[in-house]
């Protein structure tokens, strides 16, 4: 394997990330969520790595947890969208995983199913963000059916969904939170509401459970940056090198379409890492990168398997050299994939979960005296 592109997965960093969420919330168990592959990171790999600390972990269908299951992990798993056909019901069961049941169709399927043990079950319930759960008023008849059937429900808990959380100050996650405090407390209900954003930046919404998911990869989830947020560590990063160099003068363009051109007499790094790659095509001129660890700047569009940076003012800049497009350079310096995502007007869960497979994730796992 000669191509210089690859994923290094900081195994280390996802632990301190789950430990900060814990700290964050003592009061509550962290549910790790490892969906779409761990947000591109390798589900597998990080379950293994986070099995002796998490108490569960969430995924989003039954094909995610099958995978886990077959690789040995035996944490219990919650199916944050439950199931999608009935006859799923026999799995859920034969594997011991937990389920939330968001549409009544579920409800009438698990009344319809006898498992051998009963399943801990999740009723959500629609907040405000009006995506998956049911209406406060009927959650509640259903909670005492639920309630009632121990044959059927081991456990039963009141999940639902921020839509704002990430937000400053939001009138419609004030709303959410004060209806589902209000519907709890009606219940006397164990709750799991808090995401990533809530777990890092609203004590009040911590529960029984909550579901760190994309503060664990290090992305900081939160429209402006706290203190904790400020602690995450880059689990990923997205590693390359210059595979040949170009001077091109002042008026010249690079790359399809003509987009960009030197202001000046430039120097140009052709890198190995491209749309095909899961690079995001949108990409603005300027967006960073680190060479040698030192910033430069995207000159072009990105193409399939390469895209151009402009190293005017990286003087050392040389066919090798390292080239990070986001996370931690060799020296230490780090590019936030938060960062990254801005110049791309995306967010870091599209680049993230956005890795294709042809570029390898390389695992390490290197533990921080006194982490």
């Amino acid at each position: 394997m000669t191509r210089p592109l690859l994923a290094e997965i900081d195994l280390a960093a996802l632990r301190h990330n789950y430990r900060l969420a814990q700290a964050r919330a003592p009061v509550s168990q962290a549910m790790a969520v490892l969906k779409a592959n761990a947000y591109g990171h390798g589900a597998v790999a990080c379950a293994q790595a986070l099995e002796d600390l998490a108490p569960a972990f969430a995924v989003a269908c039954l094909e995610e947890a099958m995978e886990l299951r077959e690789a040995g992990i035996t944490t219990p798993i919650l199916l944050l969208e439950g199931i999608f056909d009935a006859s799923e019901l026999e799995y859920v069961d034969t594997l011991g995983l937990w389920m939330t049941v968001h549409s009544q169709w579920q409800v009438d399927a698990l009344f319809a199913y006898r498992p051998t043990t009963p399943i801990p079950v999740w009723l959500k319930v629609d907040s405000g963000m009006h995506r998956l759960g049911f209406p406060p008023r009927e959650a509640e008849g259903l909670w005492h059916k639920l309630q009632a059937d121990r044959g059927r429900v081991s456990e039963l808990y009141l999940m639902s969904h921020f839509a704002t959380a990430d937000a400053l100050d939001s009138q419609q996650f004030r709303q959410q939170l004060t209806l589902l405090q209000g519907l709890a407390k009606r219940l006397d209900a164990p709750t799991c509401l808090a995401n990533s954003p809530a777990t890092l930046a609203w004590p009040e919404t911590h529960g029984d459970w909550n579901r760190p998911g994309i503060m664990l990869y290090g992305s900081d989830p939160l429209e402006g940056a706290n203190d904790a947020s400020r602690r995450l560590r880059p689990v990923m990063t997205l590693r390359s090198r210059i595979i040949a160099l170009q001077d091109v003068a002042a008026g010249e363009p690079v790359g399809y379409g003509g987009r960009w051109r030197a202001s000046r007499r430039s120097r140009i790094a052709v890198v190995a890492c491209g749309y095909g790659d899961g690079y995001d095509r949108h990409a603005r001129d300027g967006t960073p990168v680190l060479v040698d660890g030192q910033r430069a700047s995207l000159a072009g569009r990105v193409s399939m398997d390469m895209l151009t940076v402009d190293v005017s003012d990286v003087p050392g800049a040389a066919i090798g050299s390292e080239v990070v497009l986001w996370g931690r350079a060799a020296g230490g310096e780090v590019l936030s994939v938060d960062e990254v995502a801005r110049h791309c007007e995306t967010i870091s869960y599209t680049l993230l979960t956005g890795m294709l497979p042809r570029v390898p994730r390389r695992y390490h796992d290197d533990e921080v005296a006194g982490d």
